[in-house]
């Protein structure tokens, strides 16, 4: 009787690891290589290594990008650095998606966003691309239903230099402020996962 009941249980606690309700995939969009560390467009990337460094966690690297497990109430959440660079995201999506068996609605992107002042950061449930490459990859490849944190960069560039100022490095007056966003948008992110859609949305919009 007490194996049948040891048995029982381990089989119960393996269930509960594999849950595909309790597993998410939060991605980062970023370039890989050291010019873009540290640039407005790689905020994504920053934002996962927050998050891994918080738990103590640390990112292996694998097909099509590296990535680190952590726990968040009760939840696994898989942490993702596309290698892949940021024009093919939606490449290292799917196949991590497809890989850990995690449902296209427990995907969570993070996103810089030129569309929104430096410093804010929204949930969206879904959306078009918003004239970001990575997030257009991504949606031609799995479609628009998944949500994404997007981290505003503001857009104080001239014209014709958007693509400097995206790939361009934090001021010194950012950087003093990217801490707080930083956390901001890793909180949003594991809310997202604990609680759901529409209640973060209403914890952290505003």
């Amino acid at each position: 009787m007490w194996f049948f009941n040891f048995w029982k249980k381990r089989k119960e606690q393996d269930q509960e690891i594999i849950d595909p309700d309790m597993k998410y995939l939060i991605v980062g969009l970023g370039n890989i290589g050291a010019e873009y560390d540290s640039t407005r467009h790689n905020i994504g990337f920053e934002v996962v290594d927050y998050m891994a460094e918080e738990k103590g966690a640390t990112f292996k690297p694998g097909t099509q990008g590296s990535t680190a497990s952590i726990k968040h109430k009760g939840r696994t959440l898989i942490l993702l650095k596309p290698s892949t660079y940021m024009n093919l995201s939606g490449k290292a999506v799917s196949y991590w998606l497809q890989k850990e068996k995690i449902k296209q609605e427990n995907l969570v992107v993070i996103v810089d966003d030129l569309n929104l002042d430096f410093g804010r950061v929204r949930l969206r449930g879904k959306g078009s691309d918003g004239g970001h490459n990575g997030i257009k990859d991504i949606n031609a490849t799995i479609g628009q239903k998944y949500a994404r944190v997007r981290v505003g960069i503001g857009d104080d560039f001239r014209k014709g230099q958007q693509v400097d100022f995206v790939l361009g490095k934090w001021s010194s007056e950012e950087k003093d402020k990217l801490p707080e966003i930083i956390k901001l948008a890793s909180d949003m992110s594991k809310s997202y996962a604990a609680i759901g859609l529409a209640h973060t949305m209403s914890a952290f919009n505003s």
